[in-house]
């Protein structure tokens, strides 16, 4: 209403600009006036204030005012009059830079920026796993509880300082985060091509916050294993060896277990098949679990992921309260790792793994059938999380980190994995 055009005009522009303004609402910096600095400019030269008088008068050096009053003065009248309004007008029209973005510009750094954001999943051996087939996007958010495509997923960000790290000599492969979002959600920028936003984590085709709660049941948890009682070790995350853990939920009863160490944020995913008579046998109250992650099966699955770690990596795990780990006790004797439980409502206590599983979710939509995915697809998306960059880690992989963890143990006489 405010610039007389109707709402579905306002809403386009809105989607054209990615949700964001097209141009910076920030303030000036101190090297540009301000426009209170050009009124007051404006107002000592009505007054016929000298160049240097006026420079003192508002702290500005002497140049800066003089360049001020001959490039943007008024000149319609035939002669210079310096109006503030008209001053700042020109400023800003000066200021705009029609150049290209350098996406555009450096074909190079677009290959790195686009291979790194929407390359292909690949195995340890370097096969590349096409993932499921997502629908056509239609210039929306991600599809809602459908699959999407699988894809390298760095974040602008990780991308931006990981070419720091490879490229610590070549200036030319800079690029700052920022630049990589409004490359990607405004159109116009021509650089890389807006549905590329599904490569992001969040798959949203404008930049709008949202929120996420999460509720999870409680039960079987004794005082012996809640979260006050772990080792105080596993807090500042300086010794390796404590995970969290958790399980992403799709149709039908299919899970996925996800195990995060929280000193490498090295990611281990658990197969859940679902066990044999599923789908055959008729519900049984109270009977045993056949979708893959009662407790049975859950104890089993960890167990064979866990104990495929050296001892000394496998001290404790943070669950949050789920039933399926009510068997945790059997599961710390056969593994020697002991089982903590985060407070009721608490994700935040299992900061790692959460934010492990929102990453997951671009894997792994809410909504999907995820008992498909055999243990080797697994492993090839826990390949492409373990070797992104981490801002946390100093834009090391947690792959990195991980075989440094190892290295450690093997020169302290620790015998590797059997």
């Amino acid at each position: 209403m405010a610039v007389g055009v109707s709402w579905p005009v306002g809403a386009r522009w809105f989607r054209h600009a990615g949700g964001m303004p097209p141009i910076s609402l920030a303030e000036p910096t101190g090297r540009y006036l301000t426009f209170e600095e050009r009124e007051e400019i404006a107002i000592l030269r009505a007054q016929d204030k000298g160049v240097r008088e006026i420079a003192r008068a508002i702290g500005r050096d002497p140049g800066t005012i003089s360049r001020e009053l001959r490039r943007n003065a008024a000149t319609r009248s035939g002669k210079q009059e310096y109006r503030a309004t008209v001053a700042q007008w020109k400023a800003q029209q000066a200021a705009k830079r029609p150049k290209a973005a350098k996406l555009v510009e450096n074909p190079r750094l677009r290959e790195y920026v686009q291979d790194r954001l929407a390359g292909n999943v690949r195995r340890p051996d370097g096969t590349i796993v096409p993932g499921p087939k997502p629908p056509p996007w239609k210039g929306l958010n991600k599809p809602h509880r459908q699959d999407r495509r699988w894809s390298t997923a760095w974040s602008p960000e990780q991308i931006a300082q990981r070419l720091k790290v490879e490229f610590p000599d070549d200036e030319s492969m800079r690029i700052s985060h920022e630049a990589i979002y409004q490359s990607l959600f405004i159109e116009g920028r021509g650089a890389l091509k807006r549905e590329l936003v599904t490569c992001l984590r969040t798959g949203r085709a404008l930049r709008a916050p949202r929120e996420r709660s999460r509720n999870k049941a409680q039960g079987h948890v004794t005082a012996d294993v809640v979260l006050s009682e772990r080792p105080a070790e596993a807090d500042d995350r300086a010794v390796p060896g404590h995970w969290e853990g958790d399980l992403i939920i799709g149709t039908g009863r299919s899970a996925i277990g996800t195990l995060v160490e929280r000193s490498s944020r090295s990611t281990l995913l658990v197969h859940l098949p679902r066990m044999e008579g599923w789908g055959e046998k008729a519900y049984v109250k109270n009977g045993p679990s056949l979708g893959g992650y009662g407790a049975v099966a859950m104890n089993a699955a960890l167990a064979a992921s866990m104990t495929k770690l050296p001892e000394q990596l496998r001290k404790t795990l943070t669950w949050d309260r789920g039933k399926e780990l009510s068997g945790h006790a059997l599961f710390a004797m056969e593994t020697g790792t002991r089982v903590f439980f985060a407070d009721p409502h608490s994700p935040w206590q299992r900061p790692t793994n959460e934010n492990t599983n929102g990453l997951l979710r671009q894997y792994f939509p809410k909504g999907t059938d995820l008992s498909r995915w055999s243990a080797e697809d697994l492993e090839a998306v826990a390949h492409t999380l373990n070797n992104r960059p981490r801002k946390t880690l100093g834009w090391k992989t947690p792959a990195e980190v991980f075989e440094e963890q190892l290295r450690s143990l093997l020169q302290n006489g620790v015998a590797s994995t059997g």
